[in-house]
């Protein structure tokens, strides 16, 4: 993209601060950002929005890739003990409804112990909810990509069907970002 995604405008404001607010529409009973160190533009703009410090999980080596993004999640020890599950979701996808969001979180309420994706297009998609043990599993991971873990976990896999064509694609490109927002404006107007 040549800049942050998460920064990009989004509405009245960037994509992150949609995310944030988006997550808290739907319920969300803790939100955690996973950081690389020396982002000083998204350290700005988490703190303009309130986002508390202590809810930043540091990824020392984002070199290695969004795997290592989802371990450092995963080992971090600031989830709350009351949280049962917990939602891997993307930064580059804005553009998904609310009503999608919800439908994955009622899914996965009815699949307490199976972790849990959208399927469109006969493909599952992100965003994924975890029970919480099976998130925790990430951490100690021997599996390269997150494609390769769910693989291995087929057994407690569960798809949701859901007619959303957001979840088709996230923000890789320019083209992708204007596709998206156009797709958002168009449920929204």
């Amino acid at each position: 993209m040549g800049q942050p995604k998460l920064l990009l405008p989004w509405g009245p404001q960037t994509i992150l601060g949609h995310l944030l607010d988006q997550w808290r529409r739907v319920g969300a009973g803790q939100i955690a950002v996973v950081v690389a160190p020396g982002q000083v533009a998204l350290a700005a703009e988490l703190d303009r929005l309130a986002f508390p410090v202590s809810h930043r999980i540091a990824n020392p080596q984002p070199a290695l890739g969004m795997f290592s993004s989802i371990q450092c999640a995963a080992r971090w020890t600031g989830w709350q003990p009351s949280i049962t599950h917990i939602a891997m979701a993307l930064g580059d996808q804005p553009h998904l409804r609310d009503d999608t969001l919800r439908a994955l979180v009622d899914w996965s309420r009815s699949q307490p112990d199976r972790i849990c994706q959208p399927f469109f297009h006969s493909k599952t998609r992100h965003p994924i909810l975890f029970p919480r043990p099976r998130f925790l599993e990430l951490a100690l991971a021997v599996e390269d990509r997150l494609s390769r873990f769910l693989k291995n976990r087929s057994d407690v896999l569960s798809s949701c069907e859901i007619e959303d064509s957001g979840l088709d694609f996230d923000i890789d490109r320019p083209e992708d970002y204007e596709k998206a927002a156009r797709l958002y404006l168009s449920w929204n107007l």
